[in-house]
């Protein structure tokens, strides 16, 4: 009996070590085949730039291809959903951005919960934006432009490429800051030709967007949007010179499914966070006018939370409503 008693103990043991041996093995093999990095934009968007550049750098630090695979579409809720929707396996992976924070507030009716059905996994970095007019608008400072937006009402028109995304949540978290009356007109394709057109007077884009624009004098540069200047262009000042508090970031990283083995995403954090050391990568980013913005999981995943509340007061102050 004491035998019996023993190698049923001992099997036991076994059983109970097995997983935990199976799970490590698996996470130091992993990838063992191409992994999916599912993208909310279309081809050629920024957000693609920036998936494809991380994607091949990842590839080759992890020894397997990150598959690019654009899924547009409700502001990028389709791809997200696909994510949540995918095995928590490692295989299936989201480039996550300021957008789905915005979202979670935005959309009532969403089949997932961002936050708990996405696990933050790593983030790549943040994407300054810039508050822009045309050359021909009276204003050549913030100030300026604020006491002409005080005098003159609903006169001003502020394009962004679409309702509820940060070009046009950037410039309402300014609306109120400043107490100016600017008319939103959103734009399904590019609104630059209206800008530089005047037929629209102010935008808050990335700078990435705009910044040959700015360079050849055919827009003017008033601010950035992050808390101080930006290497891109130097010498343009801070909104919160002006606006005391205000902040706002683009950011992206990388998701997965809720359920992904620990030991994988730990992996992928550890290779992302090697790749924003790595000096010829940082020098791509800053061609794209974007700064690394290395974190653990876990800071990714309280710097979500914290963009998500920040975001959601902004939407709900401004009463912003998708169609």
């Amino acid at each position: 009996m004491d035998l019996f008693r023993r190698k049923f103990l001992s099997l036991a043991a076994g059983a109970v070590a097995t997983p935990a041996v199976s799970r490590s093995a698996w996470a130091d093999t992993y990838p063992s085949r191409p992994v999916r990095f599912v993208v909310g934009y279309p081809a050629g968007n920024a957000s693609d730039v920036l998936a494809r550049l991380t994607g091949q750098w990842l590839s080759e630090r992890l020894g397997q291809n990150l598959v690019t695979e654009n899924r547009p579409g409700a502001g990028g809720n389709i791809a997200a959903e696909l994510v949540v929707r995918a095995p928590p396996d490692g295989y299936t992976l989201l480039l996550v951005l300021t957008t789905n924070a915005m979202n979670a507030t935005l959309y009532e009716t969403l089949k997932f919960d961002f936050a708990r059905d996405i696990a933050p996994v790593a983030s790549i970095c943040q994407n300054p934006y810039v508050m822009a007019v045309t050359p021909s608008f009276p204003a050549q400072t913030v100030p300026a432009f604020i006491a002409y937006a005080k005098s003159n009402p609903g006169k001003i028109n502020m394009a962004s490429a679409g309702i509820g995304g940060p070009t046009h949540v950037f410039g309402e978290l300014f609306k109120v800051a400043a107490g100016a009356d600017l008319v939103h007109v959103p734009y399904r394709g590019s609104f630059v030709p209206d800008l530089l057109g005047g037929q629209v007077q102010v935008v808050f884009a990335p700078i990435t967007h705009l910044i040959a624009y700015i360079r050849d004098k055919k827009l003017r540069a008033l601010a950035v949007t992050t808390a101080t200047r930006s290497e891109a262009l130097p010498d343009v000042p801070p909104l919160g010179d002006f606006l005391p508090g205000y902040e706002a970031v683009g950011w992206y990283g990388i998701g997965a499914p809720k359920g992904t083995p620990v030991e994988v995403i730990d992996k992928l954090n550890k290779e992302t966070t090697a790749t924003l050391g790595d000096a010829k990568f940082k020098a791509r980013l800053a061609d794209l006018g974007a700064v690394p913005m290395p974190m653990s999981s876990a800071e990714f995943a309280t710097f979500i939370s914290q963009e998500t509340e920040k975001w959601a007061r902004v939407i709900r102050t401004a009463k912003i409503k998708v169609e």
